[in-house]
């Protein structure tokens, strides 16, 4: 089975070899990268915690930075607090 290709419409085939569907279309990987060998889920780790880059404003961040410097505080440590007090304060406002 097999439909005319477009970007948004995928060619969808049978292969009689395998008797499974694939699909293709022109956002697929190119054939020189080769998956045949990969391992589903290897560096899967259940419960981990994805942490996020946060980017700050360039005079936010240098002013950060002197701040925990002054106060010999780690820069994330201090970032941290200081969000962790705007969030009680939101609360306490509701």
């Amino acid at each position: 089975m097999s439909v005319n290709s477009t970007r948004m419409n995928p060619v969808r085939t049978v292969s009689p070899e395998v008797n499974t569907m694939t699909t293709h279309n022109d956002d697929d990987m190119p054939a020189e990268i080769d998956f045949s060998g990969a391992k589903r889920g290897q560096f899967y780790k259940a419960g981990a915690q994805l942490n996020l880059p946060v980017y700050l404003d360039q005079r936010v961040q240098s002013t950060l930075a002197a701040l925990a410097s002054a106060k010999g505080v780690d820069f994330s440590a201090l970032i941290n607090d200081l969000l962790k007090k705007d969030i009680e304060l939101i609360e306490m406002a509701r």
